[in-house]
């Protein structure tokens, strides 16, 4: 015991970055110039966040059980029944599903219901590679992280996202705060309607029940009409590239090859550049693009997925014929909706289909 109390008491240890380290690699330049504070700026900080009630006394208002009930029931509902006939579908809501949607949703008039299978969206952009915390990603997409406000450490040529999900926490609360978005998560897409030879919508079930069909007699699915939809389903997998896999089993696409093996600098390139409508009424982005047109893999860099998303929501809106970084027309509405530009693109030429 003597032994861990002098531990305890002995004077602290510099920190990681007061330390010199054999590490040979470019030191980390942060965005944010760090604030060294003192007590006296921690007591007021302190003092501006006290909660305006008192824990010792804290009692809840009353409320009756069946409410809570009818209040989670009646919103769904009315959700289920507002987007069974809809603007535009995104299946997927990774990192690439969930850039599309914001894209898509800066425009009011449209409205976007997201289809997730898993109860917690984000797809893989929770982590960077190899389950690590950071995530890269390269220039100039870092100009999306500007808009959204996500802090990062700047290099010459990307910059660092100190936890990924510092990301995907902030686009989503973004996103789901619009009026005219909808999260159905824990979801899954089973199918896809087709009509005339276009892509018309989707088939909808608990993803609990897509994945117990063979447990169960019978268990019919739901269907969710679309203008559009955008197929962001990832790579192959149990639910992995589902949307492409579907229309070769269907005879609307001759095959999918899968994804090359990793070649980062040439992945990311060809993901935004091969991002499309791939059949009528159907765009694919992220890495499900890789899958129908046997691209390389590009590992844990992020910015293809952001970027592509931002293209499959243009590739939405020109679909609609609503105004879009595409075809030029969104220069006519910048003054009434100033939010409705392509944050990463510097030009008109970075987003050409």
């Amino acid at each position: 015991m003597a032994t861990m109390a002098t531990t305890l008491t002995s004077s602290p240890k510099p920190s990681f970055l007061e330390t010199k380290s054999s590490f040979h690699g470019s030191p980390i330049l942060s965005r944010v110039q760090p604030v060294k504070s003192s007590p006296q700026n921690f007591s007021v900080t302190m003092s501006a966040s006290t909660p305006q009630y008192n824990f010792d006394a804290f009692k809840f208002q009353p409320i009756q059980e069946s409410i809570v009930s009818r209040e989670m029931t009646r919103r769904y509902m009315t959700d289920m029944i507002t987007y069974a006939d809809t603007d535009v579908v995104v299946v997927g809501a990774g990192s690439a599903g969930l850039s599309c949607a914001y894209e898509i949703s800066k425009n009011p008039n449209i409205r976007v219901a997201i289809i997730e299978q898993s109860v917690s969206p984000g797809g893989g952009a929770w982590l960077g590679g190899q389950l690590f915390s950071a995530m890269v990603v390269r220039k100039p997409a870092h100009k999306f992280l500007d808009e959204l406000e996500v802090e990062y450490d700047e290099q010459d040529n990307y910059v660092v996202i100190k936890h990924a999900a510092l990301f995907t926490s902030t686009i989503m609360s973004k996103l789901l705060a619009r009026p005219n978005v909808k999260l159905f998560n824990a979801v899954a897409a089973e199918d896809l309607i087709v009509k005339g030879g276009r892509v018309a919508g989707v088939v909808t079930n608990w993803a609990l029940v897509s994945m117990n069909h063979d447990t169960q007699s019978c268990m019919d699915p739901n269907v969710m009409e679309a203008k559009v939809v955008v197929s962001s389903c990832g790579h192959d997998g149990p639910f992995g590239a589902t949307g492409v896999k579907r229309l070769k089993s269907i005879g609307m696409i001759d095959s999918v090859p899968g994804m090359k093996a990793l070649d980062m600098n040439t992945a990311e390139d060809a993901i935004v550049r091969l991002t499309r409508e791939i059949v009528p009424g159907m765009i694919v982005t992220g890495m499900e693009v890789a899958e129908i047109d046997g691209a390389p893999r590009m590992g844990p860099t992020f910015g293809a997925m952001m970027i592509s998303g931002q293209k499959a929501a243009h590739l939405a809106l020109r679909a609609l014929g609503q105004p879009n970084a595409l075809d030029g027309t969104l220069s006519e509405v910048n003054t009434a909706q100033p939010d409705l530009i392509l944050a990463a693109a510097e030009t008109e030429e970075v987003v050409d289909a």
